[in-house]
């Protein structure tokens, strides 16, 4: 159950950092309102340097079901425990949205915009269009699994001193393709939050955008399968 709970606390560990700059840049009366959006990438790519450096030893630190996925399609990770491992990363950015929104529930309240309120909790385009939306979150998931398969241990995940490489990948992931649809590369990551949203009783809040919730599971899913086929083709050739 180590692997369990290192994946829960991992996950949770990114959406602490990541959803609470966001709370902090958009919600009102904040300290640090208005920041921008390279406040928000640097508090993601931290989340992800702690997430990794706290899970790794116990479950090579996956903390994504996508990452998970392409892991098993490459080879290095065992397809009984995908179903626990993705458990656990639901489960784990689920608690992270909920504890940011304990911590800034006073700002929830003082927040009129709910447009703001659910992006503290998920992602959604600035221009709406679905397939160009998919392949914008497949590509840039591409990029960050071709970058950790080259970095996973076999049978395990990343090790402590990934964390570092990864998170460097995430902060330039998000400066330079996080502006169409706030890169979610990470199923996890928007669906256990946005969950989280439909069921907390914020003041104010709109609704959850579920017809746009299956745009940052798929686009994820489908670019760890595509690295983790072309590193399995290069890895023979």
């Amino acid at each position: 159950m180590n692997a369990f709970f290192a994946e829960f606390f991992g996950t949770a560990i990114i959406l602490v950092f990541g959803g609470g700059v966001v709370a902090n840049v958009v919600l009102d009366k904040t300290k640090g309102n208005n920041s921008g959006w390279i406040v928000i990438t640097f508090g993601w790519a931290v989340g992800v340097f702690t997430g990794i450096l706290i899970a790794a030893p116990f479950s090579g630190a996956h903390l994504n079901p996508a990452i998970t996925l392409a892991l098993v399609i490459a080879h290095k990770f065992s397809i009984t425990l995908l179903p626990m491992y993705i458990c656990a990363q639901m489960l784990g950015a689920m608690f992270g949205a909920f504890l940011v929104w304990v911590a800034y529930k006073k700002h929830f309240d003082a927040t009129a915009d709910a447009d703001s309120k659910l992006a503290v909790f998920c992602t959604a385009p600035n221009i709406r269009h679905y397939w160009y939306n998919i392949l914008t979150e497949a590509i840039g998931t591409y990029v960050l699994t071709l970058a950790v398969l080259y970095m996973a241990k076999p049978e395990v995940g990343l090790g402590a001193l990934s964390a570092l490489p990864v998170a460097l990948v995430v902060l330039g992931l998000g400066l330079s393709m996080g502006g169409p649809t706030g890169y979610a590369i990470n199923p996890a990551r928007d669906l256990g939050p946005r969950i989280v949203h439909f069921l907390l009783p914020i003041t104010g809040k709109r609704d959850s955008d579920w017809k746009y919730a299956w745009v940052p599971v798929l686009g994820p899913l489908v670019g760890a399968s595509l690295a983790a086929v072309m590193f399995l083709i290069f890895k023979g050739a």
